[in-house]
């Protein structure tokens, strides 16, 4: 019998898929203690390996390791993380932004949303993927993509969730690698949340593809203090 509750391996999860692309996890540490987000970023060329995450004071940004080598910085380089009071947002663009700029105003991240689409880089059409993590550990996450093979519309997807110890949802823009990549498909993917911020950091980074992986991103908020610890890990130290 099928439990449609069960929490999925991270580690099976990316150590089986070559290429998921940019992911994010949101969820809550197995302890009930922290919200827990992670967004990490993989490549295939030159121009997309060409990254590392450097922290900023409202959260993360996006550089080129070697600027020589930066072709076209339009899609690559971004803020994918901004916290925005005790709520963070996490995103794999520029998106970023627009959800911070509607929240501001008292507006919704669905209503950011629904002014941008998926990336114009087709035949890919790498979706656009965001997530907003509350201050009680409550989430959101969603999906920006192409409605059909020539993108010429756009499909927009919405997921809420409450937080439940030991649960997270694992959103990315891939099925896996392909030529053109195939867009992620269905819903995010129940995992387990597990361990402390070095031993997850640990298990996201060991298991994602040694050639494509980029950097990664990962935060442990205390739930009850707003106080945070995080980690960052490029693969150009």
């Amino acid at each position: 019998m099928m439990n449609v509750y069960e929490n999925g391996s991270l580690s099976e999860k990316l150590a089986s898929n070559p290429y998921p692309g940019r992911g994010i996890v949101l969820g809550e540490s197995s302890d009930g203690r922290y919200s827990v987000a992670a967004y990490f970023i993989m490549g295939r060329s030159v121009n997309s390996r060409n990254r590392v995450f450097l922290p900023e004071p409202d959260g993360i940004r996006t550089e080129a390791f070697d600027p020589s080598k930066l072709a076209d910085p339009s899609l690559i380089i971004y803020h994918p993380v901004r916290a925005l009071g005790r709520s963070l947002i996490v995103t794999n663009g520029d998106q970023t932004d627009t959800i911070r700029d509607y929240l501001e105003q008292g507006l919704s991240m669905e209503q950011a949303l629904r002014t941008r689409e998926f990336e114009p880089d087709g035949p890919n059409w790498t979706p656009r993927i965001s997530g907003l993590l509350c201050a009680d550990g409550s989430y959101k996450l969603s999906i920006l993509k192409s409605a059909d093979a020539a993108g010429s519309a756009c499909a927009r997807q919405f997921f809420e969730y409450p937080a439940l110890p030991g649960v997270g949802h694992f959103l990315h823009t891939y099925v896996t690698d392909g030529n053109p990549i195939p867009t992620f498909c269905g819903e995010p993917e129940r995992v387990a949340i597990a361990g402390g911020i070095d031993a997850f950091t640990t298990q996201l980074w060991d298991n994602l593809n040694e050639d494509n992986k980029i950097s990664l991103f990962v935060r442990f908020t205390d739930l009850q203090t707003g106080e945070y610890a995080q980690r960052i890990v490029n693969r150009h130290q």
